[in-house]
């Protein structure tokens, strides 16, 4: 009697859920070669619509969307072992997927697995991992983001490329149960072992499906690889130290003051105008969004840009003045220690739908130090792609998570291109969701890839060495050092412990993670080495 009301209770759980996803799909017929199973669209977070994205001031070449698919209990797989999923389906297409569920703080003790058909072919990929711990990328646990009742835990995003059809399997791991809801399957058919040796899943779990959207002609960042001007002026490159070698303890030079935590820091007065070679601004009808994105940059390049020039050394110094002047040290102002600042695609750039995104910007009072990320979405992606991509990962965070903007400051490809990540100025120290317990006081760069076993490119490597002797220096870090760090609350030190921290780390020294992946993490040696040189130390 027992199992005869659980099965009618999912019953009733299915049907109602299917009730609210048919009462969510827009008036219009399905895109051409949907199976009659349907697409079930994400209820508030489906940005397709002609009349949705003009209603939002959304330019219609970049329209993107997310389909929504609730997992079902699956009674067909003995054999793996699989409780929830998909089975095959065709779908509206899509680039980058993940599963998403509603408690962010609920962990997924299990394996996800999906398999894709690709758009053009119509061949079905192998089965495929996704990293099912990512959320610890997220928000301080104290932070208004975190406390706005929108966040949601989901695994990490995955590219794969233009697809048109999906299969998706959850295997559980053998375990205590953890604090989430447990997903009742009904009959228990499909799992292996007995019910009781299988741990709880999250509840509220689906698969979202992303449309990245396409950019405004002539917005793709691809093309030519980024040109270092100034090359001669920089330190020679030397060979690259043993991997695990790291230099003496000392102290970190003093930082220049910076405005109090959250706020937005005074404009500097009279900037320069921008460097010789900076983008024209685009003619092109920006929204107040993006001109307000836009404009965090104004005093780097013209409003509308899609491109933050590099400079040289010299160039770079002269800058740093005029951004900071009032805030250096009279060491500072005699001789400071910063990289020549490396070429950036801006937002715009990529081409940011900036109505995604929440309108403020949120400061921190300074930038200690960057923590290094691997996106664990994959390798195979051309260069070419990457606008999409970061399209991708930011309706990801924005509509599915629901983080206010993107959650990494800077992005970083494999050729060697950086990308601007979350609004509000690229010199500014903008306040992440990266690292869970050490977004203050800290910048946090993505290289796009997975590098647990697979090591990431030298022109990558070199990118993060870059940015970081740029973005450091203009806060007087020496990327060589180690500073003291306040937790915010994390698993792996509780809030306000005092943590000393490479001034350069890895996401998994602030979090219990294996982010950012084995091989990028024994590269930070390098990129600490390569930054301090690019500073002139």
């Amino acid at each position: 009697m027992s199992k005869l009301r659980g099965m009618r209770g999912i019953l009733a759980s299915s049907i109602g859920v299917t009730c609210a996803a048919a009462l969510a799909l827009p008036l219009a017929p399905p895109a051409a070669g949907a199976s009659s199973g349907g697409v079930v669209a994400s209820a508030g977070a489906v940005g397709s619509s002609a009349s949705s994205a003009s209603s939002a001031g959304v330019r219609a070449d970049v329209p993107g969307s997310t389909q929504s698919l609730p997992l079902r209990p699956l009674t067909h797989d003995r054999a793996s072992g699989a409780v929830l999923g998909l089975t095959p389906r065709t779908v509206r297409t899509f680039s980058l997927l993940g599963v998403v569920w509603d408690d962010p703080s609920a962990d997924l003790r299990g394996r996800v697995q999906v398999r894709t058909r690709e758009a053009g072919t119509g061949e079905w990929t192998d089965w495929q991992d996704l990293e099912t711990h990512y959320t610890q990328d997220g928000a301080d646990p104290d932070s208004s983001e975190a406390a706005s009742g929108k966040a949601r835990g989901a695994t990490a995003p995955l590219w794969v490329g233009e697809s048109d059809g999906v299969e998706v399997r959850v295997l559980p791991t053998a375990g205590e149960p953890d604090d989430a809801d447990p997903v009742d399957t009904g009959s228990g058919e499909g799992v292996s072992g007995d019910a009781g040796e299988v741990s709880t899943l999250p509840a509220g779990m689906r698969l979202d499906l992303v449309d990245p959207g396409e950019a405004e002609a002539g917005e793709s960042a691809g093309g030519a690889e980024p040109v270092e001007r100034g090359e001669g002026a920089e330190p020679a490159e030397g060979a690259e130290p043993a991997e695990g070698a790291e230099p003496p303890e000392g102290a970190e030079p003093a930082g220049p003051a910076g405005p109090a935590e959250g706020a937005e820091p005074a404009e500097p007065a009279g900037p320069a105008g921008p460097a010789e070679g900076a983008e024209e601004p685009r003619t092109g009808v920006m929204t107040a969004a993006a001109k307000a994105a836009s404009a965090a940059n104004s005093a780097l390049v013209p409003l509308g840009a899609t491109r933050i020039p590099s400079l040289t050394a010299e160039e770079t110094r002269e800058e740093l003045v005029t951004l900071r002047g009032t805030e250096l040290t009279e060491q500072q102002q005699a001789k400071p220690y910063i990289g020549p600042r490396p070429a950036i695609v801006t937002r715009r750039g990529w081409g940011a739908d900036e109505s995604l995104r929440e309108k403020s910007f949120v400061y921190t009072s300074t930038v200690k130090a960057a923590f290094v990320h691997h996106t664990a979405s994959g390798n195979n992606y051309s260069c070419s792609q990457v606008p999409s991509l970061i399209r991708g990962f930011y309706r990801y965070h924005t509509r599915s998570l629901g983080w206010r903007d993107i959650g990494y400051n800077f992005l970083v490809d494999k050729c060697g291109r950086i990308y601007e990540g979350r609004a509000g100025g690229v010199a500014k120290p903008v306040k992440g969701a990266h690292t869970m317990g050490f977004n203050s006081k800290t910048t946090g760069i993505a290289v796009i890839g997975s590098y647990g076993s697979k090591k990431p490119s030298s022109k990558a490597v070199k990118a993060v060495a870059r940015l970081t002797a740029w973005k450091l220096g203009l806060h007087g870090m020496n990327p060589k050092k180690k500073t003291s760090l306040t937790s915010g609350g994390g698993n792996l030190y509780a809030k306000g412990k005092k943590v000393k921290m490479k001034v350069i780390s890895g996401h998994r020294d602030g979090f219990n993670t294996s982010c950012p992946g084995g091989k990028l993490y024994k590269k930070l040696s390098t990129v600490r080495s390569k930054a301090a040189k690019y500073q002139g130390r």
